[in-house]
C-alpha cells in the first residue's frame, strides 16, 4: 500500500505543496489586493489569504487519481490510508501555520473539509472550486462594519476570523471531523 500511496495517488505532491505556500506567505507579505465589497466601498484582502486553495487543489489531486480495480481488491482499505493523508496533511499545514499565521492553517483544514463535503457529491474539480468561491464569497458579503467605522466580519465568514478566535477552531474542527465521517 506504501507503493500505491506514492506512485498513484501521489501523495508525496503535498508536502511540497506546504513549502509552495510558506514561500508564497513570506514572499507576499502583508500585500493585499482590492476586493468589492457589497456593502459598500472597496476594501483589501491579503494575499496570503488565497494560498490555501493551493494545498486544496493538491490533495484533490491526489484524491483523484486510483486505480478502481486495485482498491476493490485490496486488504488495507483506501479510504483509511487517504484518511491517514488528509489528517497528516492538516497536521502540517499547521506546523507550516507557525511560520505563516495560524489563520491560514485553519483555512487549510476549513477548505479540506469543505472539498471533502463537496467531493461527497460531486468530483475532485468542483470539491477544489468550492474553496476558492468560500474565500471570495466571505471577502465580498461577509465583512461589515461597526458602529465606529471599523471594519469587521459577519458571524458566519468563517476564514476572515482572526487566528485566535477560539470559536472559529472549534467549528473548524467539527466541520473537518465530519467531513472526514462523511467521504466516500
Amino acid at each position: 500500500m506504501n507503493r500505491y500511496a506514492l506512485t498513484v495517488r501521489r501523495w508525496w505532491a503535498v508536502p511540497p505543496t506546504l513549502a509552495v505556500i510558506v514561500a508564497v506567505c513570506w514572499a507576499v507579505g502583508t500585500s493585499e489586493v482590492p476586493i468589492p465589497s457589497l456593502v459598500g466601498g472597496m476594501d483589501g484582502a491579503r494575499l496570503a489569504y488565497f494560498t490555501p486553495i493551493l494545498a486544496v487543489v493538491a490533495v484533490m489531486y491526489c484524491m483523484e487519481r486510483r486505480l478502481r480495480e486495485a482498491e476493490r481488491t485490496a486488504v488495507v482499505p483506501i479510504r483509511r490510508l487517504d484518511h491517514g493523508a488528509i489528517i497528516l496533511t492538516a497536521a502540517l499545514a499547521h506546523a507550516a501555520g507557525v511560520l505563516v499565521g495560524m489563520d491560514v492553517a485553519r483555512n487549510i483544514t476549513l477548505l479540506l473539509a469543505l472539498a471533502l463535503l463537496v467531493r461527497r457529491v460531486a468530483n475532485e474539480a468542483a470539491a477544489a472550486a468550492s474553496g476558492m468561491a468560500l474565500l471570495i464569497g466571505t471577502l465580498i458579503t461577509g465583512r461589515a462594519y461597526q458602529p465606529g467605522g471599523s471594519a469587521t466580519h459577519t458571524w458566519w465568514a468563517l476564514p476572515l476570523y482572526p487566528a485566535g478566535s477560539t470559536t472559529a477552531w472549534l467549528i473548524t474542527v467539527a466541520v473537518f471531523a465530519l467531513a472526514l465521517l462523511a467521504s466516500p
